[in-house]
């Protein structure tokens, strides 16, 4: 599960990073509160080389009418993200990396007050989840959307929650965009652990019109 994440890298450095061509409407950073239907940065391959493009985050299936005709489709499983109708062709011939710097998850008290945690790479590079895409609306009106693919947490992740997102190495970059042929499914697998670690944030958090750098800030567990 993916809820919520921040994103700091200035756009001129993720286009560098993922040697993309980044377009001209890129949502501004730093956003340290990064929700559901907000416009993200996306890393696609096409034939005249990778772009970084703004999408919806919240995949919206070609059936969906309108964006609240089903459920908002923020996270995509990878043990059936094959199969699924909403997915199966985005994960054959859509794929893609969502740029972040880190993310949020939630544990619960006895007493049932959600408490917020924050998880970043233990080497401070920026997350590079993977993602599907599609486009999505009527003509005069398109735009992209995509969602988190998600795999069952790491041993380490577990303490807090049961699934984590699917994060990629640089090196598979090339594969999961299909740049460098098939095999990406090898890729879906639970992160190595000692990549990432986590620290208490305040509960500010929890309301999606936070904003600013002390979202991020540890507070005592």
């Amino acid at each position: 599960m993916c809820g919520r994440f921040a994103i700091t890298l200035p756009n001129d450095a993720m286009a560098q990073l993922f040697a993309a061509r980044p377009a001209n409407t890129l949502p501004a950073v730093p956003n340290f509160n990064v929700c559901p239907t907000n416009q993200v940065h996306v890393v696609r391959a096409g034939e005249n080389g990778r772009t970084l493009d703004p999408l919806r985050w919240g995949f919206l299936p070609h059936w969906y009418k309108t964006e609240t005709a089903g459920p908002s489709l923020i996270n995509a499983r990878a043990e059936t993200l094959a199969e699924k109708p909403a997915f199966r062709a985005a994960c054959r011939e859509r794929r893609c990396l969502i740029v972040a710097t880190g993310f949020y998850e939630w544990t619960k008290t006895d007493q049932g007050d959600r408490l917020p945690w924050y998880i970043q790479r233990n080497d401070g590079a920026p997350i590079a989840f993977a993602g599907v895409w599609q486009d999505w609306g009527g003509e005069g009106a398109r735009q992209g959307t995509c969602a988190i693919v998600t795999t069952p947490a790491n041993k380490h992740l577990s303490a807090i929650h049961h699934r984590m997102p699917l994060i990629l190495e640089q090196n598979n970059w090339p594969l999961w965009l299909g740049e460098t042929g098939k095999g990406a499914a090898r890729l879906m697998q639970p992160g190595a652990e000692g990549v990432l670690s986590f620290h208490r944030v305040d509960p500010v958090v929890n309301s999606n019109r936070a904003s600013g750098p002390d979202l991020i800030e540890p507070v005592d567990a």
